[in-house]
């Protein structure tokens, strides 16, 4: 601890020295810094200005460039007409190798009976009634029930 007083004494004149020459460097600097900006104000405040508008287009861009999915819902008017003159065309039953059952819930569907509806009609599970709508899909190869019925008329298979 005496050494370190002995050292502060002894060169007591070098530290002020130099302590008053960073405080001064520091004020130059803090006023070259503060001229920097005074003389050259606009071209910091257009630069920022610069900045924020790029940002903002590259915003956007992004925004704009996404491709928006839109859903659009198209009802129609069906009108149904009921064919009281219908023949059932047998020989598309036999290519398509459709069974009686299977006729029987295209019935049912084409008159807008949900599975649970038809399986309480015919008094089978609703799993059976799922399995008929399946093979019925495939065999008409269609993916949807309205699919079904609309192909099933055209083949002349329900009224």
């Amino acid at each position: 601890m005496a050494a370190n007083k002995n050292f502060l004494l002894k060169n007591k004149a070098v530290i002020l020295y130099s302590i008053s020459l960073a405080f001064l460097l520091f004020l130059l600097k803090w006023l070259e810094l503060r001229f920097i900006i005074f003389n050259h104000s606009f071209e910091i405040y257009i630069g920022f200005i610069a900045v924020i508008f790029t940002g903002l287009g590259i915003w956007l861009a992004l925004k704009l460039s996404k491709p928006k999915i839109e859903t659009v819902v198209v009802e129609k008017e069906v009108y149904v007409t009921r064919n009281e003159n219908f023949v059932l065309d047998t020989s598309v039953v036999t290519q398509l190798e459709l069974s009686k059952r299977e006729l029987e819930i295209l019935n049912l569907l084409a008159q807008g009976h949900s599975n649970q509806e038809i399986a309480a009609k015919l008094f089978i599970s609703l799993s059976t009634v799922k399995t008929h709508i399946q093979n019925l899909f495939e065999k008409l190869e269609v993916k949807r029930r309205i699919q079904a019925v609309e192909k099933a008329r055209r083949l002349h298979l329900i009224p």
